[in-house]
């Protein structure tokens, strides 16, 4: 199908994109996924390639691109079958909160060093007792003269055990429920702030996640980023693009299973004839090829609402739910049509399936989704 969002200018930054992808991340990307973690060098390659945070304007190191362009850088690493770096979290996603929210001192310190990919960035948001329920958090960042004291934990932090620089959900007035929510800026190497280990997952081997302990941490109050009591509604303001980012990777994942298994079937032979040609590969096949044609179209769509700043959350949770929920069933049709070899992590549609699985967690889990959209469908 024609896709219609790029300008010469986006097709020639995507030749560029797969180039430094096929060079310079998969024929590392066994080898991090048995460290857990990538290379901080690649961080700063992608930096010096213009890669990162191509959102950032150009008075803060930018280049003041569209969403398009991280979009691509998206499109491309997904294509590849890669789980890491996680580029998309420190560009699409973070890299936004500072750009939206920072100050005039906090963009100029901050933003020219995340682009160059010197300082790599994670969101502390989930804590173990509460995942998709933001309002409950329990970490606390309490006023103490000039400072804040943080004290409190977070789990499943992808960029955990990189990251020089965290965005931190907490609570400045812990008795004020959403409203006493806030966001503050927690550097790396804070006295008292700690990580623990790198979690063993079962896909996404990596990239980095770590739960992160605050002891008494003390920050200066010009790190508090926007306005205080309003860091709830400045994550949900940012939500929909994190929504986007996800659905944009399901989308393309979606394409690529099946130009893996359509090029398997085609070549695995069984009774006398490829796998292809049973009527059943064929079917499964079919829609599969449907669904990938279907979700493109809507995903697109989405992009180019969100390029005109009219991507509403609920859609955006449509798009999210969708995408990876089609996303799950067509790697399980894919893995199934590769039989055994399909459940080897040599095969790329094994590691797809085990990395994807937890798209239908992250940026809110299938059920959050169907929260909000029947909200919606059931307001006055």
């Amino acid at each position: 199908m024609q896709r219609e969002l790029f300008s010469e200018e986006h097709e020639l930054f995507r030749a560029s994109a797969r180039r430094f992808v096929e060079e310079r991340i998969v024929p590392f990307h066994a080898q991090w996924e048995k460290d857990g973690q990538v290379s901080r060098e690649v961080w700063l390659e992608a930096g010096e390639a213009g890669f990162l945070c191509t959102s950032v304007p150009e008075e803060y190191g930018g280049v003041g691109g569209d969403f398009l362009f991280g979009a691509i850088f998206l499109e491309e690493l997904a294509r590849a079958g890669t789980s890491g770096p996680s580029f998309h979290l420190h560009s699409e996603i973070v890299a936004p909160y500072l750009i939206h929210y920072g100050t005039e001192e906090q963009k100029k310190h901050w933003l020219p060093k995340l682009v160059k990919g010197e300082v790599i960035v994670a969101v502390g948001m989930t804590e173990p007792g509460a995942g998709s329920d933001l309002q409950n958090i329990r970490t606390t960042a309490i006023a103490d003269g000039d400072d804040y004291v943080i004290n409190g934990q977070k789990v499943f932090i992808s960029n955990g055990q990189i990251a020089d620089l965290v965005v931190l959900a907490c609570k400045t007035d812990p008795k004020a429920g959403g409203k006493g929510v806030s966001l503050v800026l927690v550097e790396g190497d804070r006295e008292g702030f700690s990580r623990g280990r790198n979690l063993e997952k079962a896909g996404y081997k990596a990239q980095d996640t770590s739960e992160l302990f605050f002891n008494d941490v003390r920050v200066p109050k010009s790190n508090l980023l926007g306005e205080e009591g309003r860091g709830f509604k400045q994550l949900m303001q940012m939500l929909p693009q994190e929504r986007l980012v996800i659905a944009v990777r399901s989308a393309t994942s979606i394409e690529t299973a099946l130009d893996w298994t359509l090029e398997y079937t085609k070549e695995r032979k069984a009774f006398g004839q490829s796998i292809a040609d049973f009527q059943n590969t064929r079917f499964k096949l079919a829609e599969i090829k449907a669904k990938a044609v279907m979700m493109r179209a809507f995903v697109d769509r989405c992009v180019a609402a969100h390029l005109k700043g009219e991507l509403d959350a609920v859609t955006a949770a449509m798009a999210k739910m969708q995408s990876t929920e089609i996303l799950w069933e067509v790697l399980d049709e894919c893995v199934q049509l590769h039989g055994g070899y399909g459940y080897m992590w040599e095969y790329p549609v094994c590691r797809a399936w085990a990395d994807n699985r937890m798209a239908r967690i992250a940026g809110g889990t299938t059920e959050i989704m169907k929260e909000i959209i029947s909200r919606d469908l059931l307001k006055d």
